[in-house]
């Protein structure tokens, strides 16, 4: 077995041997996650992903550009994960997803975005590689969301119950009237049915998926290298879970937040179109503007907070009663 290759199954390896851990040891018996252990999980992946960055570096498989692209597409990919996690904090909230279960119902989301991201990067870095003027439409686009991302209003987002992937889900599949505990598949009037919670399963992978369409180009803007990209995905999803319960009582101080992520996407998306021309960007350079907009725009959330809002969605109070998940 040849290096590359080795590196590529002991990474996968060491990944499923922590998410068995995560649920099979300290997250055997459901429970609500806390503030401070959410925090210290968090700090937990992101020292292993560093560790592991370093790693590489100082063993001599990665050079300095290369631990240099490693760590902009960990920044880049984490930095985006918060947007993300605002919209499962909306699809929890609506379905009146109970807290002892958020955290199962994220860590199968995980493990499918594993699937989906995996699949995506290597098609996306084969093409890529082959065919570098894909470079450029990946780039427009990246202008064109964050564009879009900057202008759009929590607001405009449509509502869960009606995407197309819960439609579809209550259409072609056999859905229980109520959950059971938390399962994804229960035994109803003597049938196997999948329960209301599975369909939220499929509605967090779905917007997963949407997600890794941005990212995943953005990532690709940075490094075509398939292990570089694919680690650094890896690595930030897989601090996502723990995220999601640090900032979630956080999320509307850090108002400006979406804003920042626009102007990232907009510069990646920028630096991507104007390599035509033959200009390059140091990694150097990304990295620290990529950082400091993201620091700014947290810093300028908390300097200038926004003012209260009554439109929004209480956790305790889903927008649609015909759409409560009940525990």
């Amino acid at each position: 077995m040849n290096t590359n290759v080795a590196l590529w199954v002991g990474f996968n390896l060491f990944v499923l041997a922590m998410l068995a851990l995560d649920l099979g040891v300290f997250h055997r018996k459901e429970h609500v996650v806390s503030p401070k252990e959410a925090g210290l999980w968090t700090v937990v992946w992101i020292v292993l992903s560093l560790a592991f960055c370093g790693i590489l570096g100082l063993t001599g498989y990665w050079n300095h550009e290369q631990s240099l692209q490693w760590v902009t597409a960990y920044v880049v990919e984490y930095a985006l994960s918060v947007d993300n996690l605002f919209v499962f904090l909306m699809v929890f909230a609506f379905f009146q997803v109970p807290l002892v279960v958020q955290h199962r119902v994220l860590f199968w989301g995980i493990i499918g975005a594993f699937i989906m991201r995996a699949v995506l990067i290597v098609t996306g870095t084969a093409l890529v590689q082959r065919f570098h003027w894909l470079l450029y439409i990946f780039g427009a686009f990246l202008i064109f969301t964050a564009v879009k991302m900057a202008f759009s209003k929590d607001e405009d987002a449509a509502e869960p119950e009606q995407s197309l992937v819960m439609r579809l889900g209550r259409r072609f599949l056999p859905v229980a009237r109520q959950n059971d505990g938390n399962r994804f598949f229960t035994l109803e009037d003597g049938r196997r049915k999948v329960t209301p919670l599975f369909l939220v399963l499929l509605v967090v992978e779905t917007t997963d998926l949407l997600f890794a369409l941005d990212s995943i180009p953005a990532v690709l803007g940075i490094s075509q290298d398939a292990f570089i990209v694919y680690t650094s995905n890896v690595c930030a999803i897989l601090g996502l879970r723990s995220l999601f319960f640090v900032v979630a009582s956080l999320m509307d101080k850090f108002h400006l937040l979406k804003v920042g992520l626009a102007i990232i996407l907009g510069f990646v998306g920028l630096k991507m179109v104007i390599t035509f021309f033959d200009i390059h960007i140091p990694i150097g350079l990304s990295l620290g503007v990529i950082g400091g907009v993201l620091l700014g725009s947290i810093l300028a959330s908390l300097v200038f907070p926004k003012a209260a809002e009554t439109h929004g969605l209480p956790a305790s109070e889903p927008k649609r009663e015909d759409a409560e998940i009940e525990g």
